[in-house]
């Protein structure tokens, strides 16, 4: 798998002085099935997953690993014995039509949410559509939320260590000391 090329982190300035820096991955159906293969059949235990639309935030964590992951035309699906999920991110077929082929996925991007003072809060991965919808949000280990989803008196760390491992992967980044420079949720 060849990484793609390094680009400058883009900033989205949003109107309640946060802010959050895209690092820009390839879109094609070879690069996503292998990190996504690679990220359920290895960090399936630490992450949280699921759509994060307006007005809607699924967080979902896998209880077991995948039984299967799979790829047939164009679409990924991925069994945890019943439960499953399915997302277009290749063409669906060589004769479909440009409607068609909105579904797959046309913008993927690791993200980073900073606070209003500028210190990293919330890491993970995106997927968009054509028609610009959210396919799937991916929140990595937060290092200022436990397990069982409560705010952490004092940051551990550690828990970077899949954003960190999957920067190196896939953007050839090492670790940003800037992402330990928070003090949890206080400037929200």
């Amino acid at each position: 798998m060849q990484l793609p090329v390094k680009s400058d982190v883009q900033q989205i300035a949003h109107p309640n002085g946060r802010a959050t820096d895209i690092f820009p991955l390839p879109a094609n159906e070879e690069f996503l099935f292998e990190l996504l293969e690679h990220l359920f059949s290895r960090y399936w235990q630490q992450i949280i997953f699921g759509p994060m639309i307006d007005g809607a935030a699924y967080e979902m964590r896998c209880t077991r690993g995948p039984s299967k992951i799979d790829l047939k035309s164009g679409y990924l699906s991925i069994f945890f014995g019943v439960p499953h999920f399915h997302l277009c991110i290749g063409n669906i077929s060589e004769n479909a039509d440009d409607a068609l082929n909105q579904r797959k996925t046309h913008r993927a991007e690791f993200f980073r949410d900073r606070d209003r003072a500028g210190a990293p809060i919330s890491w993970g991965l995106r997927l968009f559509t054509g028609a610009g919808e959210q396919q799937l949000t991916v929140l990595f280990p937060n290092p200022f939320v436990t397990d069982d989803d409560k705010i952490r008196d004092k940051p551990a760390w550690d828990r970077l260590a899949i954003w960190d491992q999957l920067q190196m992967r896939y953007l050839g980044r090492p670790a940003d000391p800037k992402d330990r420079t928070a003090n949890g949720f206080t400037n929200m």
